[in-house]
C-alpha cells in the first residue's frame, strides 16, 4: 500500500521507540514525529528520554529492557498514553569489543540480556497490541557484524545480535500476516556508544575504521534512522522478514 506522496510518510501512526534516548534511537524518534507519528520515547535513562519525548511533542517512560517486569510496565504505560500503537522499533543495546577469552561470565549474560533478550522481551509484550491494529510494524537493530565479523573481538555483542536476525525473522514468520517484523543492520555509527572505537586521542575518526567500509566513512545516526523509517512507513507494505545492511559497504550482503 502506498500513501498520498504529498502526506506525511507516518501520517496517523503512534510509534513506540526503545532507545531513543540517544544516538540511532533519537533520530529515530525524532525521524517519525517529523513524518507525523505520535511518539513514545523508552530509554534506560529517563531525563534522557524527557528530552527526546519534549522534541516530538511525545511521551516518555523509563525502561530497563533486560528487566521482564519493567518492559512489560513500560510498554503498557506507552499503550496507554498513545491510546494503542501500531509501530515498536528498538534500538536500545550496548557494546563491548572483548575477544572471548577476555570476556567474563558477567559481562556475556549482560551484552546478551540487553541485546537479545532485551528483543525477545519487547516483542513479546509488544505483539498483542500491534496485532489489534493492521499493517503494523517492527523493527529490531540488529548489526554488520551479525552478517559477517570484522575480526578477533566483540564476541558477546556479535553473538546478541547474530541472535537479534535470527529472531527477527522468527517473528516475521510467527506475526504475519498482522505486523511486519524486519531487521536494521547498520556498520560503525558515530555515537556515544561507539566513541572509543572510532576516535583517537584527539578526537580524529580513525583510519583503520574507515578503511574496513567501501564508503571510507562511518555512518550518522540519521542516515540509519532513515532505513528505519522506511521500514516502519507503507513504503516498504510488501516486506517483512528481511535484514537490510545500512553499512556503507563493508558486508556487501
Amino acid at each position: 500500500m502506498v500513501q498520498n506522496a504529498s502526506a506525511p510518510r507516518l501520517e496517523g501512526r503512534r510509534i513506540v521507540v526503545v532507545g531513543g534516548g540517544s544516538g540511532i534511537g533519537r533520530e529515530t524518534a525524532l525521524h517519525c514525529a517529523r513524518e507525523g507519528a505520535r511518539v513514545a520515547v523508552l530509554d534506560r535513562t529517563e531525563h534522557a528520554a524527557n528530552a527526546v519525548a519534549q522534541l516530538c511533542d511525545g511521551y516518555s517512560f523509563a525502561v530497563d529492557v533486560s528487566n521482564d517486569a519493567s518492559v512489560s510496565a513500560a510498554i503498557a504505560a506507552a499503550d496507554k498514553a498513545l491510546g494503542g500503537f501500531d509501530g515498536l522499533i528498538n534500538t536500545a543495546g550496548i557494546f563491548d569489543a572483548s575477544r572471548l577469552t577476555e570476556t567474563e561470565p558477567d559481562l556475556w549474560a549482560r551484552v546478551i540480556a540487553v541485546n537479545l533478550t532485551g528483543t525477545y522481551l519487547l516483542c513479546r509484550h509488544a505483539l498483542p497490541i500491534l496485532r489489534q491494529t493492521p499493517r503494523s510494524t517492527i523493527v529490531t537493530l540488529g548489526s554488520g557484524t551479525a552478517l559477517v565479523p570484522p575480526g578477533p573481538g566483540s564476541a558477546a555483542y556479535v553473538a546478541s545480535k547474530g541472535g537479534v536476525v535470527a529472531l527477527s525473522r522468527e517473528i516475521a514468520a510467527e506475526a504475519s500476516p498482522e505486523v511486519r517484523v524486519n531487521c536494521v543492520c547498520p556498520g560503525m555509527v558515530d555515537t556515544p556508544m561507539t566513541t572509543q572505537v572510532i576516535r583517537d586521542g584527539t578526537g580524529q575518526v580513525r583510519s583503520e575504521v574507515t578503511s574496513n567500509y567501501a564508503l571510507n566513512r562511518v555512518a550518522q545516526p540519521s542516515e540509519i534512522a532513515a532505513a528505519i523509517l522506511f521500514l516502519t512507513s507503507a513504503e516498504s507494505s510488501y516486506i517483512t522478514g528481511s535484514t537490510l545492511a545500512v553499512d556503507g559497504g563493508r558486508t556487501y550482503h
